[in-house]
């Protein structure tokens, strides 16, 4: 918590923060520069890769004198990023957002994966995930106070994928996933729809607009995480759903 805390003044007094590791501190944006706060689990958090993660990279491609104040953290679900809003420098911090990103519920769906692998689990678990992530969206709009721009994030996978996922789950468990993932997608959308924000679809960057494309070159080794590559291909994604201005 202290950790955090520090992190947390850091991002306030004008720098850029990443977790698990932060990237420094940077020159304080200019006045009107846009402020991009992350909100999530590992994806968003970078874990896996030696690289800047997505929201850094998207951040950058609105404006070069963004701020990216990344508070994801790694294993965090839906539930967690819920409690995470009640803190109070995370309050202050999306105060001053320009955009807000939100990636969670994988860690919702592969506790059902891991555990069940039925159907009945994984919309018991998706439904926790539309509840919690509407309401992180509510209350992002209660703090700003004024209207504020909040992209919601799918996954390609809520488990391993690739080449990774075929080794350590079978093809049996590979469809398995996808519907685990199916239902959390179908679950943050809905959250989005219902409470104003916007969905952004990750599976067309790491699988195709068909769904038939191999994503191990985009994923680390561990086959849950991105890599480099993977990393750019979602901030396109952001980008290409808004563009600056």
């Amino acid at each position: 918590m202290r950790r955090l805390a520090l992190l947390l003044a850091l991002c306030l007094a004008g720098c850029t923060v990443n977790t698990p590791a932060p990237s420094g501190l940077a020159l304080p944006a200019p006045p009107g520069a846009p402020v991009v706060v992350t909100l999530g689990d590992s994806v968003p958090a970078g874990t896996a890769c030696d690289c800047d993660p997505f929201p850094d990279l998207y951040a950058r491609r609105i404006s070069p004198d963004a701020r990216s104040v990344n508070l994801a953290q790694p294993g965090f679900t839906s539930a967690d990023v819920r409690g995470q809003v009640g803190v109070a420098g995370v309050r202050a911090a999306l105060r001053g957002a320009t955009v807000v990103l939100i990636m969670a519920g994988a860690n919702d769906l592969a506790g059902a994966f891991d555990n069940d692998r039925d159907d009945d689990a994984y919309q018991a678990s998706a439904a926790r995930v539309e509840s919690n992530v509407a309401a992180v969206v509510g209350t992002v709009a209660q703090i700003h106070g004024t209207p504020v721009t909040v992209l919601v994030l799918g996954y390609w996978n809520v488990v391993k994928d690739g080449a990774a996922g075929l080794a350590t789950y079978g093809a049996d468990g590979l469809s398995s996933a996808e519907s685990a993932t199916h239902y959390a997608n179908q679950a943050l959308r809905q959250a989005s729809d219902r409470s104003g924000a916007r969905y952004v679809p990750t599976t067309p960057a790491f699988k195709g607009d068909d769904r038939d494309q191999d994503p191990t070159a985009l994923l680390a080794p561990d086959g849950d995480h991105p890599n480099a590559a993977g990393h750019q291909a979602i901030a396109d994604a952001l980008y290409a759903a808004l563009p600056a201005g």
